[in-house]
């Protein structure tokens, strides 16, 4: 039987799929920060819905971020189905992106919990700090461990030797069509294709929009009650959050490395724990409990 599980590319226990959804550039503060009761800045001006800037969000301007931030806000009528799945499961008010500083070292630490790189890689940098990178990855040692994966729609994974290239990098439209067949792999990393990715100057509500498209088609295809979807987001994007990261590592500059700044991080399961703030730091397990009734799906996407 055990050979048998790990042939399908199944995992023992409850869950069998984990789904993590990565959208773009936005912190806690301006997306959970008038949510009741986290631990939030509600005083931060409205942002416009596209934002009309991209603001500047490398290494270097985090560094200045106390000054150069853009002090702003959505609420629900932006991001209506982030905040009803919040209400009804569970919202990290203590998850931290792990390198101050923009999108790709943030997403190589995704998939790979590592990172060669502090800054966006750039075509004049040293040909060591440019991709492809040869380090291990979380979807190199779920193949070893005999289960399965898939990304859809991410550019990073490209960026590692082992994986570039690869018949799992596939485009983000497939997953709605997979989940809504009921044929997701062991984990999947999905990433929202360009106007719906959530990065400014793209617009806010379409992209949540299509956040809940994807999370109603894993319902639509029979695989909510042995599935935990995660919803976070890859970098500051230049947004003020009001907590300090703390500092776990530094560059090779003596400057910080990791933690960068809050982000939200939401968790979908029948398991997650319902209606609750998660305020412990880097502990995804706290986000669970086995023991109770497993939650219902949540209904159709609005907004």
């Amino acid at each position: 039987m055990r050979k048998r599980a790990i042939k399908r590319g199944l995992p023992r226990g409850p869950i069998h799929h984990v789904v993590i959804i990565v959208k773009e550039n936005h912190t806690f503060d301006n997306y959970f920060g008038r949510f009741p009761g986290v631990d939030g800045d509600r005083n931060l001006a409205p942002a416009s819905d596209p934002p009309a800037f991209d603001h500047p969000h490398e290494h270097a301007a985090w560094l200045k971020r106390a000054t150069g931030a853009a002090h702003e806000q959505y609420g629900r009528a932006n991001i209506p189905n982030y905040w009803r799945y919040a209400e009804r499961y569970t919202l990290c008010d203590r998850y931290f992106t792990e390198v101050a500083g923009p999108s790709t070292p943030n997403h190589l630490m995704l998939i790979a919990a590592d990172s060669p790189i502090i800054d966006n890689p750039h075509y004049r940098d040293p040909i060591k700090d440019q991709p492809p990178f040869n380090i291990p990855s979380l979807p190199a040692a779920l193949e070893k461990a005999g289960l399965s994966w898939r990304n859809y729609g991410g550019y990073a994974h490209g960026y590692i030797t082992a994986l570039k290239g690869s018949k799992n990098n596939v485009t983000a439209d497939r997953f709605a069509k997979d989940a809504a067949a009921g044929k997701l792999p062991a984990v999947s990393w999905v990433y929202g294709p360009t106007g719906l990715s959530e990065h400014p100057v793209e617009p806010v509500k379409a992209g949540q929009k299509w956040t809940a498209d994807q999370v109603d088609a894993v319902v639509k295809g029979g695989l909510w009650p042995n599935t935990v979807i995660f919803i976070t987001w890859d970098d500051w994007g230049g947004w003020y959050d009001h907590v300090t990261p703390p500092l776990v590592e530094k560059w090779t500059d003596g400057t910080q490395f990791r933690y960068g700044s809050r982000v939200g991080c939401l968790v979908l399961s029948p398991y997650a724990k319902a209606a609750h703030v998660d305020r412990a730091a880097d502990d995804m397990s706290d986000c669970f409990d086995f023991k109770q009734k497993p939650l219902l799906p949540p209904g159709p996407a609005t907004g």
